[in-house]
């Protein structure tokens, strides 16, 4: 049985044997048996490389932070992911200035303030009280290459290239009959779509280039 381990577009962290392109955490969150018990345990959602310098992890070791999976970068940012400061340090600057640039004004907050008080307004727009995912209402013509929007609530699509792919933890496959100025769901965090328009373009998995 595989672990629970995989991340969904909606956050949901879910058991099955497709694997990811890009790993990450939100702390600590299984236990000694590596079941999931929580949703998060910081605030610092992050997305990583699955391979840095030659580390090698134990998946769900005691006590270590909880790996988790993506199919590519732009699930993780859906998800509520930002890129790691330490082995994805050029992506994290990179997304760090657009997001201050995109979103700064708003925060008050320039490229000197702490990553952790960045955070606390990115959570902010991660989760709604009850804890389901939490998104806003747009024009899927207005939305930046790789942002995430759901149309049913129950699928959720990547907008690429002015073109929409349904997603899967396998990968994409296009979706021809789309009006693009129709308005959606949008599951991407509304900041990391600020930063998206700013010019922060998140990796895809190989699948969209397949079905385009």
């Amino acid at each position: 049985m595989p672990l629970q381990n995989r991340v969904s577009p909606f956050g949901e962290i879910i058991s099955t044997p497709e694997r990811g392109t890009f790993t990450g955490n939100r702390g600590v969150i299984h236990n000694a048996s590596k079941k999931i018990i929580k949703p998060y345990n910081v605030k610092y959602w992050i997305t990583c490389v699955l391979e840095y310098k030659g580390t090698h992890r134990n998946v769900m070791s005691p006590n270590r932070w909880t790996e988790l999976f993506f199919l590519d970068e732009a699930t993780a940012f859906a998800a509520g992911h930002r890129p790691c400061g330490f082995c994805r340090y050029a992506d994290f600057k990179k997304f760090k200035t657009l997001w201050v640039a995109a979103n700064g004004f708003q925060y008050n907050v320039t490229e000197k303030t702490k990553m952790d008080i960045i955070d606390d307004y990115i959570h902010q727009e991660r989760l709604n009280k009850d804890g389901t995912h939490q998104r806003f209402r747009a024009y899927l013509n207005t939305l930046p290459t790789g942002t995430f929007i759901s149309l049913d609530n129950a699928k959720a699509y990547l907008w690429y290239q002015e073109r929409l792919f349904e997603w899967s933890f396998s990968g994409y496959q296009e979706v021809i009959d789309v009006k693009a100025h129709q308005e959606v769901a949008v599951l991407t965090p509304i900041s990391y779509v600020n930063a998206f328009k700013m010019g922060y373009v998140p990796e895809v998995h190989f699948s969209v280039n397949t079905n385009v």
